[in-house]
């Protein structure tokens, strides 16, 4: 079984894949359309396995998590080349969640 990686671990893998290179990280311009290419993908593989567009028998196969994966290596991309720790993030959002948004949804009975 393969290694749990944490966040640090998957930003630097990224970045010492895109430091092999000249071109180096693209501008954030190029990193928002990216993501949004790949997002398009996304939505695409989710609309064929559960809504009403099914793929054409000439189309390739592609699944969510490759699909998935894909999104999450851009998004890293853009994450390292703004300096952004994905971990600190994260931890940013989940404080606004757990505080601003703490009785926004209604909670599972906890007795069950």
């Amino acid at each position: 079984m393969a290694q749990e990686k944490t966040v640090k671990q998957l930003q630097q893998e990224v970045d010492n894949y895109i430091s092999q290179f000249k071109e180096g990280y693209f501008t954030p311009l190029e990193m928002i359309a990216r993501l949004t290419e790949e997002l398009g993908e996304l939505a695409r593989e989710v609309n064929h396995v559960y809504g009403p567009k099914k793929k054409k028998s000439t189309e390739a196969d592609a699944s969510i998590s490759e699909e998935l994966g894909d999104l999450l290596f851009v998004l890293i991309t853009m994450a390292n080349s703004l300096d952004v720790d994905l971990r600190e993030a994260h931890d940013g959002v989940m404080e606004k969640f757990n505080t601003r948004d703490k009785n926004r949804w209604t909670r599972k009975d906890e007795s069950k």
